[in-house]
């Protein structure tokens, strides 16, 4: 019997790659997106005959409800948030209603349908903040350290609540950094990958970052939402953090990314105090000892592949752009 999964946050870049997988998997999937705005679609511009959409919002219990009846999932993946930790100290409430209390209005509406529901929450590496141990395993304790950490934190003990309260199938995935081509451009990687390619186009002339000697366990999106879905798919639900287990600097991202269009990143990158975030976090890396053991999970993609593939793709992105300015600025034939 075909299975049927519901993904919040679908048009965002985990949520193409896990649309993907699921239906490599024969299941029906169903997306939500904000009936407030008009949806961003590209990333399943591929699948759009493949999968279902639904207007819905994480601020709004009925419009959930109303879904939830009427498709009645097999299974709920919560990859919708406010998802950037910088963002998130300028739009504080609105990352607590949507990051936060999403998750707890998803919960109850699954604990009033059917509590057989499998439920996944993206949880984050962001969580540990300033972390009290490394590397950062399920058990270590939660410091975040911006507003979003803090959305996230409650999310995830609330589906732990609900897990033991209710006797749900709802887990966590404690999800450490996780790239691709698919990145918005308001993330970091994403900034310095496309501004690699767009300086060796002759589109830009610099690239203002902030510290550079933050370090982060980067991992490939793709890898990562398999993950999730192994979650789901166990006896019983527990939490997981996922990871590749090593550390890079914003610095290392930043040279390999140069160094893939014959760039030297001292030319062209300049340091701007007004990047810096109010708190700071230095060091996140996964102890994923536990996905490899229980859920079989390791990552595919090394980190030098993953910039790499990320360039690749600014670069045919930026050579387009520049084609389209060449083609804009001749004169009309006579």
């Amino acid at each position: 019997m075909q299975r049927t999964a519901l993904i919040t946050g679908i048009s965002g870049q985990d949520g193409s790659y896990l649309a993907e997988l699921l239906l490599s998997h024969g299941y029906c999937v169903h997306g939500i997106y904000r009936p407030t705005s008009m949806p961003s679609l590209s990333r399943l511009d591929h699948l759009t005959d493949k999968i279902e959409l639904h207007p819905a919002d994480l601020t709004d219990q009925a419009s959930l409800s109303k879904l939830m009846r009427q498709i009645h999932p097999d299974e709920v993946y919560n990859l919708g948030a406010q998802s950037s930790v910088g963002a998130s100290w300028d739009q504080v409430l609105m990352t607590g209603d949507t990051t936060g209390l999403g998750v707890a209005r998803i919960l109850e509406t699954i604990r009033e349908v059917d509590k057989r529901i499998r439920f996944y929450q993206a949880s984050s590496s962001e969580m540990f903040g300033k972390a009290v141990e490394t590397p950062q395993r399920e058990t270590t304790r939660l410091n975040p350290r911006s507003p979003y950490g803090a959305a996230k934190v409650y999310g995830h003990y609330l589906t732990i609540n609900f897990r033991e309260s209710f006797g749900m199938f709802a887990c966590s995935g404690i999800l450490f950094n996780h790239e691709s081509p698919r990145r918005g451009l308001e993330f970091v990687t994403r900034k310095i990958t496309r501004a690699a390619a767009r300086i060796k186009m002759g589109l830009q002339h610099e690239l203002r970052l902030g510290n550079l000697d933050a370090r982060r366990d980067w991992g490939f999106a793709g890898d990562y939402v398999e993950a999730m879905w192994l979650m789901l798919q166990q006896e019983k639900p527990e939490d997981y953090v996922i990871g590749t287990g090593q550390a890079h600097r914003v610095r290392d991202f930043v040279d390999l990314a140069f160094a893939e269009v014959d760039l030297d990143p001292a030319e062209h990158v300049v340091i701007d105090p007004a990047f810096y975030r109010p708190a700071e976090v230095d060091l996140l890396v996964a102890d994923c000892s536990k996905a490899k053991r229980e859920l079989n999970w390791a990552p595919k993609t090394e980190f030098s592949a993953l910039v790499k593939m990320m360039v690749a793709n600014d670069l045919a992105l930026a050579e387009r752009e520049r084609m389209l300015q060449g083609n804009t600025s001749r004169p009309a034939a006579a």
